[in-house]
């Protein structure tokens, strides 16, 4: 238990599992660096670019930059592909599906969609790091179509309708 840092009250800490879930990894390429955490925390595995030369991206332009793998995700969750960071903000790097997701029964090479949404053309290096994917949970649900829906404040309002 945590203290609270407002109150006294006791903080119970949530843990989704008590040891780490297995992701299976299949190797595709000589090329491939499977993926992996770069700190203890990091909540993405960080993904690699496995290509044998430089690619160049121009601006306004997308390119599927292959990671040399495929993986078994665990049924029940998912793998969102999402953008790094620092290429987003330094180099407007972004892909255009933001999150990707990999369901749990694809086995295909993973592969991501990078976009340049910057002014100046962006060299992805051979094994350079281009996303990161995280291990989500999912909810399925069972569809049930209804006549009426449960009226809310908010309603038909859509984007903007809550303000700033």
């Amino acid at each position: 238990m945590i203290l609270g840092a407002v109150s006294s009250a006791p903080v119970t800490l949530c843990r989704m599992h008590s040891r780490p879930l297995p992701l299976r990894i299949k190797r595709l390429s000589d090329l491939a660096d499977l993926p992996r955490y770069q700190t203890d925390h990091a909540a993405g595995l960080d993904l690699h670019a496995a290509i044998e030369k430089a690619m160049i991206i121009p601006p306004g332009e997308i390119r599927m930059v292959a990671c040399g793998f495929a993986l078994a995700v665990p049924v029940g969750y998912e793998a969102q592909v999402r953008p790094r960071s620092g290429l987003a903000s330094k180099h407007g790097i972004s892909m255009p599906n933001s999150p990707g997701t990999i369901d749990a029964d694809y086995r295909g090479e993973v592969k991501v969609p990078l976009i340049n949404l910057g002014r100046q053309p962006f060299v992805v290096e051979p094994n350079m790091r281009v996303a990161q994917m995280v291990i989500a949970p999912v909810a399925r649900c069972d569809i049930e179509e209804v006549e009426d829906l449960d009226e809310t404040v908010r309603g038909a309002g859509g984007f903007g309708s809550t303000g700033r």
